[in-house]
């Protein structure tokens, strides 16, 4: 007899006839012999009305009346459901989070999950009940009096939770659209079902705005290799499967309070290309990398920092071996941008005179966890061991588990000493089977995904030297602010004798006037040029782990918006990940020819409920 926890959203059990047709699957699901523990969240819309409700009585509700008052939603649902079960001659009780036993942190409306004390629950299921369980939802450690809420997406958490503590067989996601898809559905139709996705993409695709699963939830199932996967409750398709690693050995105290980091990553056998100047505009990287792909170079790293003028700078990494290749293609490439130059008047050909540089010795290190996602701080504390150990930063290049760092070679070994000191890493895990082999078999594009709700914090003429992208990143933390895309450009201007670097970041946009506030007094302070703020950006991401030894995934990209006259703003990649910035009125274009361009829509159009 296996164990299967369930969770149905809001949508799924938004009605009398909606909670009777999960009911139906909830009694299909035991009657082929399986234990189930089932999740619900509030009906519908009634956790927005109950909002409405507060803020119709207070301008500024407490955070604990808040949750008292949210909690009650999922009681409805949880009561309702287990009714419907019991009228289909099925055992079942319903169960808050606080009597379900899921112990939170004493941090009201957005609390993580420190414990799930599973004795009641093993008790209704040996008694072959149902337990419906309220998610979104548990009770502080501090007096097991206080009823917390875990925040948004809370109720894939508590199921997740649930069933890394159960050691569950699957735990299945129940949703209204029939798994997880190439990309949103309301905006390119065609998307297309994947059969599966690794947790690391989820991760990558959940932060980037891909609604069906929190990152939270992504998390924990990744730490503890619970099996998950997303389905549809309108219909029977055999959804998605989410591939969960072969997990490390874990307590289960403290479930969410994970390390930050979990590994500490480096390569020596890394070289840069980087080539100054070359003109802003469409079409300039999909040639570059185009030529590149042709010549079988495989890129890791990919920087386009943020223009100056009407240039812009792009650095790449290559493999040591292939940095002849490499820098023949940015030779060549860098001539024919010359040539074209000549027939311009003489001050912008000196503007766009491109320059390229290289440099062979240089080393890779990274810092990487699930643990990162949503806490401020974690680049901010990287760069300030970097500093502490005297190394200085050459690129900068982020995804949502991974923070990278170019820096000379002879410096690897104090930074990756000083890395582990801060982090706590004894060793760093070995690849894991399970994500290795699928990535051996993965497509190199899984998904696409589009972000307009972010801005572009940028700050001018940051002096090139350790410590810096510490302070500005440490500021930003105390803000509680959390930093997405970070980008340093290559090129170096001396200014009194002193050189120095552009910064760029992504924050939210509701972050970004408080984040150009803090920066704008630490650049008086400093002596550093402008701080500035973009909100009218989109950035537009394909996801992949079968990217890692595909030459081209990048200049495809790149290629698809140069077509459409789409000019990139600026670039930063991951193994998995390839992110580029774009005018916030070409984000829905760029999302969906690019989603094109990989051929990933189908002739099939997903239907959505009303």
């Amino acid at each position: 007899m296996a164990l299967i926890v369930q969770k149905y959203g809001g949508t799924s059990v938004g009605s009398v006839e909606r909670i009777q047709a999960v009911a139906q699957r909830v009694r299909a699901t035991v009657q082929a012999r399986n234990s189930v523990v089932v999740v619900v969240s509030a009906m519908g819309k009634t956790t927005d009305g109950l909002v409405k409700l507060a803020q119709g009585v207070s301008a500024n509700p407490s955070r604990r009346e808040m949750d008292m008052l949210l909690s009650t939603g999922e009681q409805v649902s949880i009561a309702l459901l287990s009714m419907a079960l019991q009228e289909l001659g099925q055992s079942a009780i319903s169960l808050t989070g606080a009597q379900v036993g899921i112990v939170t942190e004493s941090e009201y409306s957005r609390a993580r999950i420190l414990d799930v004390r599973t004795d009641r629950l093993k008790t209704h299921l040996d008694q072959g009940k149902v337990v419906v369980v309220a998610g979104f939802q548990g009770i502080s450690q501090q007096d097991n009096t206080e009823i917390t809420t875990l925040g948004r997406g809370g109720s894939d958490t508590s199921a997740v939770a649930l069933a890394a503590a159960l050691g569950a067989q699957e735990c299945q996601i129940y949703t209204d659209v029939p798994g997880i898809l190439t990309t949103d559905p309301r905006l390119v139709p065609e998307a297309q079902l994947m059969d599966e996705i690794t947790c690391d993409e989820m991760l990558e695709l959940a932060s980037l705005g891909a609604k069906v699963l929190h990152p939270r939830a992504v998390e924990i199932a990744r730490n503890y290799g619970v099996p998950l996967r997303v389905l549809s409750s309108w219909s029977d398709r055999p959804g998605t499967r989410v591939i969960s690693p072969i997990p490390q050995p874990r307590s289960l105290h403290n479930l969410e309070i994970t390390q930050a980091v979990d590994a500490v990553e480096f390569d020596t056998d890394q070289a840069k290309v980087a080539i100054l100047r070359v003109p802003d505009r469409p079409g300039v990287a999909a040639r570059l990398f185009g030529e590149v792909s042709r010549q079988n170079v495989d890129v890791d790293l990919i920087i386009q920092s943020i223009h100056e003028g009407n240039t812009n700078d792009i650095a790449f990494t290559v493999e040591t071996r292939r940095l002849s290749h490499a820098e023949a293609v940015a030779e060549a490439f860098g001539q024919a941008l010359v040539k074209e130059m000549e027939s311009k008047p003489r001050r912008k050909r000196q503007e766009s005179l491109a320059e390229v540089m290289t440099e062979q010795r240089t080393a890779k290190i990274a810092i990487a966890g699930a643990g990162m996602i949503g806490r401020p701080g974690i680049a901010a504390e990287m760069f300030a061991a970097l500093a502490d150990a005297g190394v200085n930063i050459e690129m900068i290049s982020t995804s949502e588990v991974k923070v990278s760092c170019t820096i000379d070679v002879h410096d690897c070994d104090r930074a990756i000493s000083s890395l582990c000191r801060t982090f706590d890493i004894d060793a760093s895990p070995i690849q894991l089977p399970t994500q290795a082999a699928s990535r051996h078999n993965a497509p190199p594009v899984r998904g696409v995904a589009l972000d307009r709700n972010q801005a572009r914090l940028s700050v001018r003429c940051v002096p090139d030297q350790p410590g810096m992208s510490a302070k500005i990143f440490g500021v930003l933390a105390k803000k509680n602010i959390s930093v997405d895309t970070i980008i340093q450009s290559q090129r170096c201007r001396i200014l009194k004798g002193t050189p120095t670097r552009d910064l760029a970041c992504t924050i939210t946009q509701a972050d970004a006037e408080t984040a150009r506030f803090a920066l704008q007094d630490l650049a008086s302070l400093w002596g550093w040029g402008e701080v500035t703020v973009d909100t009218n950006i989109a950035k537009v991401s394909v996801v992949g782990a079968g990217m890692v030894g595909h030459p081209g995934v990048a200049a495809q990209m790149f290629a698809a918006l140069a077509q459409h006259q789409i000019n990139i703003q600026m670039i930063t990649t991951s193994e998995i990940k390839i992110s580029c910035v774009v005018a916030e009125s070409d984000g829905v274009t760029a999302l969906k020819i690019i989603h094109d361009a990989f051929q990933l829509a189908g002739k099939e159009r997903v239907e959505l409920p009303a």
